[in-house]
């Protein structure tokens, strides 16, 4: 049987991709408005309506063809105001983390928001992603990308500094981080991850990755893991045969993911971090338990 997809509407992202090149563009479908590149105009109301895959051509004769965006495609897309996690990292660090649709997982270092959204599509419309980060210009520019993505009612954001608390009512199913100096996070994620649950983050230099994973041993995460991946594409042609791509996605992060032990028996009690610093309030203050 084969299901026909509901047809484009006004107000979801779309994404043209060029026939003959490849290139790639995304904007959200508005009532009156019109796409406007170096190839061409495309009025909205030529999309909107038509079923995904349809094919459209520009006021030059540039003959696009339409979706919606797949993840890795909203986070490439997104609007830059730091670097972000790209896809081929992605998918590593979202198996480590172990999500599934009602998962609530904290991240911290937002960023640009691109690594939000494929946790917010993980965590389904009953989970709930806690971003923090320390800057509130960060924050606006990655709720807008989120927004974009139509993900905002699975994603709760707030200003914190590394190292404080994370004011999330119980504990969460997985932690990612994302920051210059990672082991300051480490301390409150073992607070706040419910135990065996999974950690994982990245970083760009080696120097930042042995002191995120000494903060891990020290602060008591077992099955530390860390690699690096590479991607190349590969050129597949008729006549010229098979061979690999001249240019490739090459380093752009160690990635590590960890599980949170509970200490041995007898180990005195560990601090509460909550009591340490009034950042997260009185549970009021706190964000809520998802959903």
């Amino acid at each position: 049987m084969v299901i026909m997809a509901r047809p484009l509407e006004y107000g979801e992202q779309v994404l043209l991709w060029e026939v003959r090149r490849g290139r790639t563009f995304s904007f959200v479908l508005r009532e009156g408005e019109v796409f406007h590149s170096h190839k061409g105009a495309i009025p909205h109301r030529e999309i909107a309506g038509r079923p995904e895959g349809s094919r459209v051509i520009s006021s030059t004769g540039t003959e696009f063809v339409v979706f919606r965006p797949r993840v890795g495609e909203r986070m490439m897309k997104v609007r830059r105001r730091t670097q972000i996690v790209y896809p081929k990292d992605a998918g590593w660090l979202a198996l480590a983390l172990d999500l599934s649709p009602g998962s609530r997982v904290v991240e911290i270092g937002t960023g640009s928001g691109a690594f939000t959204i494929l946790l917010a599509q993980l965590v389904g419309p009953e989970g709930k992603v806690y971003t923090f980060d320390r800057r509130e210009d960060f924050l606006e520019n990655a709720l807008a990308n989120i927004a974009r993505a139509g993900l905002s009612n699975r994603v709760e954001a707030r200003v914190l500094e590394a190292g404080k608390p994370f004011p999330v009512e119980g504990k969460v199913d997985a932690v990612f981080i994302d920051l210059p100096e990672p082991w300051l996070a480490v301390p409150p994620a073992y607070e706040i991850l419910a135990p065996g649950r999974p950690l994982a983050g990245i970083v760009p230099t080696a120097e930042q990755l042995k002191g995120f994973v000494s903060a891990l041993e020290r602060e008591g995460f077992v099955a530390v893991e860390c690699v690096e991946l590479l991607e190349r594409k590969l050129l597949v042609r008729e006549k010229e045969g098979v061979r690999p791509h001249e240019r490739m996605v090459g380093f752009t992060g160690y990635l590590i993911s960890a599980r949170k032990a509970l200490p041995p028996s007898g180990d005195p009690e560990r601090r509460c971090y909550a009591e340490d610093s009034g950042t997260g309030g009185p549970s009021g203050d706190r964000m809520g338990s998802g959903g």
